[in-house]
């Protein structure tokens, strides 16, 4: 926990003080529901709420505020800083407390696998250090500055999610945080909607890039090494993979009950077997680029393997439910259409036999391209040879006809459609059979958990 002082705030933020004396705060807060005694209160000024409406509130249990609007009445024993821009002060007070610190920082970003690959990380990390995380997806231009605002005096390394919705973000973030090492996952659709093209998705990544020592990259990933190859960075590379010569790559990759085992080998490093308790090719590429990540800062193979080992599934992200005589998947955090067709893929390989049910809700953030991507996914459902489809939402029915109406109809998925999560979570059971294997994933406006809760209660 970051311990701060009156002077700290000022001198970060550049504000005025306004009333109060020299307060010690014990963290900072911008939810006046949640704050502690003796944290400082920043009023955030957003789309649909606006913090200075509860400084009052704040203040009953917090010790100060930051506020870019002075309150008519100033509270009585209780420090005031005036500055010219809330967010901009808690965002400037983040990178001075990062600054303070001369501790390894790993940044993480990517169009799928940031969270899972954050998680890993940590728990390599933690093996050794003690580590700050941003806590669950606290990833964007609120969420980082806050999570690194808890830096404390016995931190001794950070590993933080970065998330973006348009370009220039990712740059933001990492004034703020300062990395030394960099991951990215992979580039895909996620945000193509907002940005354009996948070349704009791309470029917005690689924003990571400059004033890192170290950058770690999908080498599978033939889209995204082209854009690293093509951009003026003068740090380190390694890269990551299983199809390619990577540095950090996986070997004999197989299926086990409780996860997935493979080889690692790290190049002049050596090699050693791990046994992961999560499921999915994909998860293999997230603890490779942990893996490579906690390789560039020193650690050992055993503490990788020890770390990696210990990681558990991160909720609502392909968490695997084994109920009576039905297995569900409960991935309904986020989808677009790449982390989709890996979802479906690794759901198929899964169903062994049995039914493949797909319960998919509609991807956000696609803007013109929604039709497009959605009735793709129709297609590609078909293809793979999924058993049933559930459509959840308008845009996912357009998958749905795309599924009715392609060839062959004797061999489709039969189909389901719902406008919304609750009138699939009434429904649901009554569409699944014993033996059936059953994927959620939508995106988070969907709400698709409350389909995942329902499966739960009858498994």
């Amino acid at each position: 926990m970051a311990v701060l002082t009156v002077r700290d705030i000022l001198e970060a933020t550049r504000g005025r003080l306004v009333c109060g004396d020299s307060e010690t705060f014990r963290g900072v807060s911008i939810d006046s529901r949640t704050i502690s005694e003796g944290e400082v209160f920043f009023a955030i000024r957003g789309g649909r709420f606006d913090g200075h409406d509860f400084v009052e509130k704040a203040l009953l249990r917090g010790t100060g505020a930051v506020v870019d609007s002075v309150p008519g009445r100033l509270p009585a024993g209780r420090v005031i800083i005036h500055v010219s821009d809330a967010l901009r002060a808690l965002q400037d007070l983040a990178g001075f407390i990062r600054m303070k610190r001369h501790i390894p920082v790993v940044a993480v970003t990517g169009s799928s696998g940031k969270t899972t690959t954050k998680e890993m990380i940590y728990s390599i990390l933690s093996q050794r250090f003690r580590t700050l995380k941003n806590q669950g997806n606290l990833n964007n231009h609120i969420g980082l500055p806050l999570s690194l605002a808890g830096l404390g005096a016995d931190d001794e390394a950070a590993v933080l999610e970065m998330g973006m919705n348009a370009r220039g973000e990712i740059r933001r973030l990492c004034e703020i945080a300062v990395p030394d090492c960099g991951v990215i996952t992979n580039i895909g659709p996620a945000h193509i909607g907002r940005l354009g093209s996948l070349h704009a998705v791309r470029d917005a990544k690689l924003e990571i890039l400059p004033g890192l020592d170290v950058a770690v990259v999908n080498a599978d990933d033939a889209f995204l090494m082209e854009g690293v190859e093509a951009a003026d960075f003068d740090g380190a590379i390694i890269t990551f993979g299983m199809d390619s010569e990577a540095h950090v790559r996986a070997d004999d990759v197989r299926v086990a009950e409780s996860g997935c085992t493979f080889t690692m080998e790290a190049r002049d490093r050596g090699s050693l077997p791990v046994a992961l308790k999560v499921h999915g090719r994909f998860n293999v590429y997230n603890s490779l680029a942990a893996a490579a990540a906690c390789l560039s800062l020193g650690m050992g193979l055993n503490e990788i393997r020890r770390g990696l080992e210990a990681f558990r599934p991160v909720p609502m992200r392909f968490e695997l439910i084994k109920g009576d005589g039905i297995t569900l998947i409960n991935d309904s955090y986020n989808a677009n259409p790449f982390s989709v067709e890996e979802a479906l893929r690794e759901t198929l390989r899964l169903a062994a036999g049995g039914r493949a049910v797909a319960v998919l809700g509609d991807m956000g953030e696609l803007n013109e391209y929604a039709e497009k991507e959605h009735r793709a996914i129709g297609r590609m459902v078909s293809a793979m040879g999924v058993h049933v489809l559930v459509a959840v939402g308008k845009k996912m029915m357009l998958a749905a006809e795309e599924v009715e109406q392609a060839e062959g109809k004797d061999r489709l998925p039969r189909t389901f459609v719902f406008e919304d999560a609750g009138a699939a979570e009434r429904d649901i059971v009554n569409i699944l059979e014993r033996g059936d294997t059953v994927l959620i994933k939508g995106s988070r406006m969907m709400s698709m958990e409350k389909i995942a809760g329902s499966i739960k209660n009858v498994i």
